[in-house]
């Protein structure tokens, strides 16, 4: 298995799997939607996303980071917003690799951390983040405020 930064040479692949993710989460299809979101967060460097791709070049899951920094340290952070893995590839230590190449990323660009959420009832996600040295933290309240256009 290899792990690869997406460029746009990789725009049609991610989008598929990027778009069964999304159903993952109990969206409709939207493959062609899926593309452009993709297109535009790459194009605008607004993420950096990294894809696990076996000897055949076929593709098995992918890591998604969004850019944040801590005004307090005046340092970087980057936020793993998006995490999957097919269905065939599961269980086989695909996402352990995407998380390792993470935190290598994370040391390549100097960050102080990298953070995420799961869902409170993915237990599958919490065991994997758990042995892979991420902790719950409880020091802080987190808020959010849906904004929706007028």
């Amino acid at each position: 298995m290899k792990i690869e930064k997406v460029d746009k040479s990789y725009f049609e692949d991610i989008a598929q799997l990027f778009d069964l993710y999304r159903q993952f989460y109990g969206q409709e299809p939207n493959l062609s939607g899926s593309r452009a979101f993709i297109e535009e967060r790459i194009n605008c460097s607004d993420s950096v996303i990294f894809l696990a791709i076996d000897h055949q070049d076929k593709l098995l899951g992918f890591v998604q980071l969004y850019p944040s920094f801590s005004s307090v340290a005046m340092k970087r952070m980057w936020y793993l917003n998006d995490l999957f893995v097919a269905e065939p590839a599961r269980k086989k230590g695909v996402g352990k690799a995407l998380l390792q190449h993470v935190k290598r990323y994370a040391l390549e660009t100097n960050a102080l951390t990298v953070k995420l959420a799961t869902a409170v009832d993915n237990e599958t996600a919490r065991k994997l983040y758990i042995s892979e040295g991420y902790s719950k933290i409880t020091a802080f309240e987190h808020f959010t405020q849906k904004v929706e256009q007028a």
